[in-house]
């Protein structure tokens, strides 16, 4: 049996270990728990920490509801009837950034916030270089790839953290000197019970913020209520704003750079520009300097990626488009482009609607789909061919292919049915379309 213990961490891998490492040096002694057999950080954790108890295979309700404080991975849903006794309980339930938010509370603002859909992780890198190339001291994490504790060690001056809608649900105590919300589109339908309540926890985000940053493309992502606020937007800037005219951006009546420049492809990709400026631009950090990133910064692995000329057709791994909204932005962002798109898609839909992405099918020339939900997609164009793996779609999409044309991948879907995740299946398209032979 199970002995009281007055912190449980619910949910390892490495957002739980990260919490389990601060508690421990803080001079508790949590119990972890995971509904996993054997989680992904179980072996690190008997490793560093022997002597503390944990409960794999489910959850001890019994423990949790006699816990002073609980700290929630973001994996798990807060409606977990474990969860929920506990909460009606009356005991604190938290995530892993408001325990950050706490232990740098005396700080004062000295975070920048990035949420939305799509494009978090490339405005969240953007962001710590600008500000790494304007002199300051700072720290990128959070959502992308560093938990946002494991940053508390270092002699920085901002942080910088992507957030998710799950993060957000359980953090209170943060304070940013800005923040920004990218974009709307469903995802994670199988957690929310529709896109106003997915809405709502993402911009949760502004009311912890000294400024809010929306995107003028996207109405769903300005403040629903009076505050402190700019805008970034594709088109003309007013006052203050952030944007583009004539091909070049402005802030305001400033004008930054020539798009020509820029390193980054697609029209997407300039919105995330615009939107990290306005970040950095907060933060003290001089045009130069933010020009000077935007002109060597070519993006993120899997994030519309160019990963190879092949008989003078492109071939672009966007891999990390795990939702409707990404392929949506990846098409729109390709629509200059004068050669045929051939699109391949499919994956696990995590109860999506797929119906969004039909208009944006229409600038597709050949689409390839494959995956648990690959013919739901198929079926909104006529002449999709449907595959039954990675290799059989890279091959078809070279028959298909001339000279101009680009070869997408942008799933629209997440990997778990086919991969152990996004960066997987990045990977095996990379390789497949490196081993095709030149004509």
């Amino acid at each position: 049996m199970m002995s009281r213990c007055s912190h449980i961490v619910l949910g390892l891998g490495a957002t739980g270990l990260s919490v389990v490492r601060y508690l421990v040096a803080q001079g508790h002694a949590p119990m972890v728990m995971d509904s996993r057999r054997n989680p992904p950080g179980a072996e690190a954790l008997k490793n560093e920490f022997p002597d503390l108890e944990f409960c794999f295979g489910g959850f001890d309700c019994r423990g949790l509801v006699q816990a002073e404080q609980i700290i929630i991975s973001p994996g798990i849903p807060m409606d977990t009837p474990e969860v929920r006794a506990a909460l009606d309980m009356g005991i604190e339930v938290i995530g892993d950034v408001e325990l950050f938010a706490r232990a740098i509370a005396d700080k004062g603002p000295c975070v920048l916030a990035i949420t939305g859909s799509n494009g978090k992780s490339t405005v969240t890198t953007l962001v710590g270089e600008m500000l790494k190339a304007g002199g300051k001291q700072a720290a990128i994490g959070g959502n992308i790839g560093v938990p946002a504790l494991e940053l508390l060690g270092e002699n920085v001056s901002h942080y910088v953290l992507e957030l998710s809608s799950f993060q957000l649900e359980t953090t209170h105590s943060l304070k940013c000197l800005a923040a920004t919300c990218l974009n709307i589109s469903e995802d994670h339908m199988d957690r929310y019970s529709d896109l106003e309540a997915y809405r709502q926890a993402k911009l949760r985000l502004y009311e912890l913020s000294r400024l809010a940053i929306f995107n003028r493309d996207d109405p769903q992502t300005q403040p629903m209520s009076p505050m402190n606020n700019n805008s970034f937007g594709l088109g003309n800037p007013e006052g203050d704003e952030w944007g583009i005219t004539d091909g070049k951006i402005f802030h305001g009546s400033s004008e930054i750079m020539n798009l020509m420049d820029v390193a980054l492809l697609g029209s997407h990709n300039h919105a995330n520009l615009l939107a990290a400026m306005a970040l950095a631009d907060a933060a003290g950090v001089d045009k130069e300097s933010m020009a000077r990133v935007a002109r060597e910064y070519k993006g993120l692995p899997h994030r519309c990626e160019l990963v190879a000329v092949k008989n003078g057709a492109t071939w672009i791994n966007d891999s990390k488009a795990t939702n409707v909204g990404a392929t949506v932005a990846a098409l729109e962002g390709l629509s200059d482009y004068l050669g045929d798109v051939i699109l391949i898609a499919g994956g696990d839909g995590k109860g999506a609607d797929f119906r969004p992405l039909a208009n944006a099918l229409g600038s597709v020339t050949h689409l390839i789909t494959l995956g648990r939900d690959g013919d739901k997609i198929a079926a909104l164009k006529e002449g999709a061919i449907k595959v039954g793996s990675m290799a059989e779609a890279v091959s078809k999409a070279a028959e298909l292919a001339s000279s101009g044309d680009i070869v997408l991948l942008s799933p629209a879907c997440a990997s778990l049915d086919m991969y152990s995740n996004f960066m997987a299946r990045g990977d095996d398209f990379r390789q497949l379309v490196e081993a095709l032979d030149e004509q």
